[in-house]
């Protein structure tokens, strides 16, 4: 079954939906003489699977996962870190992180984020998405002029793509690559419909397998336009994806932290296995979310390298942390949390699988 045709859904999805690999490098990048000039369009190629193509749907779903938003639930103390209620527009936010199944899935974990902005002042949207599909060693650009949404198309900003491209740091994504990748796509629809009367512009950037200096040089090239309130970033990653069909079943009791282990398909812990995976996702959150971006940068790739754990976005969401630690040096105040954190299904044995959703804000208060 394609990914294209599932729905979404995360129990269909193979091992490789959430590595950075698959094809090579040649298949991803564009010769940039293709189509140069012309007015291309990148079709809403997951819109009646992944979510709703019908526009009067799609809104209606919209509008209710965003009125639902920042509603105080009364959540146990253990688990109020799952949903943090703020008020809302959040005038200075600047940028969210925010996931990218099938809107079935993770539509409402992604409201949280989205619920946030304060379109008043912003012009063009940064989209930071994982490759997929392909594997990719830099930041690819689209060659497209616009994108299709079911609510009404977004246009690129090609003068700011021309201006990333004379940075001779990144490449172009092929036409078939744009229209297969789904972590950018899932978010368009929010996009649009948050910023239903204005005139916006976006910068779709697919961000390849990086290493941490690359992370930050990229982060670096990347902080002028976050430092400037007109410009916001979406940053798009799921978090934790559990089970045999991802290759990854890490296991940590809580009475045993120093000796995590890997399931295998015939176990059933004492200890939930969702509520391992879910302490195993809070340690990423606590990482990315430490006040000197620096030092979460850091953390997070240690923990990375220390879990394996398979958090799809991590290398747009260590792009941001780059900016941020460029931002650092002129003494820009930033405040990055985390509001919602989900769970597609609860993992109770070695058969089960899941994936993680959740959704932060990153604000450069005053």
């Amino acid at each position: 079954m394609s990914r294209r045709g599932s729905q979404g859904d995360p129990r269909d999805w193979p091992h490789a939906a959430w590595v950075l690999g698959g094809s090579s490098v040649v298949a991803g990048i564009a010769n940039r003489d293709h189509c140069i000039g012309r007015m291309t369009t990148r079709a809403a190629s997951h819109a009646g699977s992944w979510y709703p193509a019908s526009k009067t749907r799609l809104v209606n779903d919209l509008e209710r996962w965003l009125s639902e938003a920042h509603v105080d639930e009364d959540p146990s103390v253990d688990e109020s870190w799952k949903s943090v209620c703020v008020a809302t527009p959040m005038k200075d936010c600047r940028a969210i992180i925010a996931p990218h199944a099938g809107y079935s899935y993770s539509g409402r974990a992604a409201a949280w984020a989205y619920k946030l902005i304060d379109p008043d002042q912003i012009k063009r949207v940064f989209i930071l998405g994982p490759s997929h599909h392909v594997y990719l060693n830099c930041c690819a650009l689209s060659k497209c002029t616009q994108y299709e949404t079911p609510i009404g198309d977004l246009p690129i900003d090609t003068s700011v793509n021309d201006e990333l491209r004379e940075k001779n740091k990144f490449g172009e994504m092929s036409h078939q690559t744009d229209e297969e990748e789904h972590s950018i796509e899932l978010h368009l629809p929010y996009i649009r419909h948050m910023f239903k009367n204005q005139d916006i512009k976006i910068v779709p950037i697919l961000v390849g397998s990086l290493s941490s200096s690359e992370e930050c040089e990229y982060g670096a090239l990347l902080a002028p336009y976050l430092a400037d309130p007109q410009n916001f970033f979406v940053i798009s990653s799921d978090f934790c994806h559990w089970g045999t069909r991802f290759a990854y079943t890490h296991y940590q009791d809580p009475a045993s932290v120093d000796s995590p282990k890997t399931l295998t398909s015939s176990s059933a812990p004492q200890y939930p296995i969702h509520k391992s995976i879910e302490c195993l996702d809070k340690e990423a959150l606590d990482a990315i979310s430490l006040q000197d971006p620096c030092h979460a940068h850091a953390s997070f790739k240690t923990y990375l390298k220390r879990t394996k754990n398979t958090i799809c976005g991590r290398h747009p969401i260590g792009v941001l942390l780059g900016a941020m630690i460029k931002l650092q040096e002129s003494s820009v105040s930033q405040e990055l949390r985390f509001v919602r954190y989900e769970q597609s299904s609860q993992c109770l044995t070695g058969k089960d699988s899941s994936v993680s959703y959740a959704s932060a804000f990153l604000r450069h208060p005053a």
